[in-house]
């Protein structure tokens, strides 16, 4: 069991604690976190989910400059509901990019596992954006994107990130029922 998958784990249970508790240094861990899992996925061949980790790097910083902005003068933005015009938009996007990696991943790559990666990825783009903009359901996104996670990650021997996935889903849930009573007590914008 290499000793950086471990440490990725531990620093991503971390950065999960701080996603729960909804306080703004999630931002700064998820910068560290990725850096670890770019080098893991590559020796693993999960170039999607490698790629994914690139994106997060990006989306970190973002995450932070939205959460730490705010129009009304309040120091943090607040935990909202996704509004149901957002669902088919979010919806699309994801089906153009699991679309577009799936065709990448299967005509250029030697990726084991092309449509597991390709869905893991595709919408974990949606829920890192739902994440930034802090809305509540970005919780039953990743619940969806740690279940598949697990899976893929156990069936390429990555048993300390599959461990880490499976945790992330049980997390995930508890995640959704807090933020969405912190969603409830927040004044609409």
């Amino acid at each position: 069991m290499p000793t950086i998958e471990i440490i990725g784990a531990f620093i991503s249970l971390l950065y999960l604690r701080l996603e729960y508790k909804a306080n703004v240094w999630l931002w700064p861990v998820g910068v560290i976190t990725p850096l670890i899992y770019i080098y893991i996925f590559f020796t693993g061949k999960l170039y999607a989910v490698m790629g994914i980790n690139i994106y997060y790097l990006f989306a970190s910083i973002y995450g932070w400059y939205c959460w730490r902005r705010q129009p009304t003068g309040e120091s943090e933005l607040q935990i909202l509901r996704l509004p149901k015009s957002h669902i088919w938009k979010l919806s699309a996007v994801f089906a153009v990019l699991f679309t577009l990696i799936i065709w990448v991943l299967t005509r250029y790559s030697d990726n084991p596992a092309p449509y597991g990666d390709a869905f893991v990825t595709a919408l974990s783009v949606v829920a890192m954006w739902m994440l930034a903009k802090k809305f509540a359901e970005q919780w039953l996104v990743w619940v969806v994107v740690n279940l598949v996670s697990a899976a893929l990650f156990f069936s390429q021997a990555l048993y300390p990130t599959g461990v880490l996935y499976a945790i992330y889903a049980i997390v995930s849930i508890f995640g959704y029922r807090k933020w969405k009573l912190m969603a409830l007590k927040s004044p609409t914008p």
